[in-house]
């Protein structure tokens, strides 16, 4: 069965991202979340938000913070692109995400998106609290690994 796309409530692409992400849990929030499903199961979702890096918060820049797919091929450029054409729709002029360094990319070049840099690893969030919080912070996550930021931009 072809891929389609499908909205989906913050609650249910959070739960996906929970329940299937090999290393980053669910975002806190959302502007819009979409899924992917081959007509029987849900195969994947996309979760679109503000910018973590307050940096890009321009009002007119949507980072998609997650993807996380269970491996049905193409399931992960499906939701990339249709990310793009939803952002673009609602008038963002820029798409921002990230990568780990050592993720090729693929689905992303496959939809418009261009590497903008790499970045260097680093500390956790858990590092930033100090030892007497380190133990309750949530120790999932990003920190120590290289990150690629990727980007779509819009004419108009």
């Amino acid at each position: 069965m072809p891929l389609r796309i499908v909205p989906l409530s913050f609650r249910q692409a959070a739960t996906y991202v929970k329940l299937f992400h090999r290393h980053n849990n669910p975002p806190t929030g959302h502007k819009f979340s979409i899924g992917v499903t081959n007509g029987r199961v849900l195969c994947g979702v996309a979760q679109c938000g503000r910018p973590i890096a307050r940096a890009f918060d321009d009002g007119l820049t949507i980072e998609i913070n997650r993807t996380c797919t269970d491996g049905t091929a193409n399931a992960n450029s499906c939701l990339y692109g249709a990310s793009l054409r939803a952002a673009k729709a609602l008038g963002y002029r820029r798409v921002i995400t990230y990568t780990q360094v050592d993720e090729s990319g693929a689905s992303l070049r496959a939809v418009g998106f261009v590497r903008v840099k790499a970045l260097p690893a680093r500390k956790s969030w858990a590092d930033s609290s100090g030892p007497d919080y380190r133990a309750m912070r949530d120790p999932v996550g990003n920190g120590g690994v290289e990150r690629v930021l990727w980007e779509a931009r819009f004419k108009w």
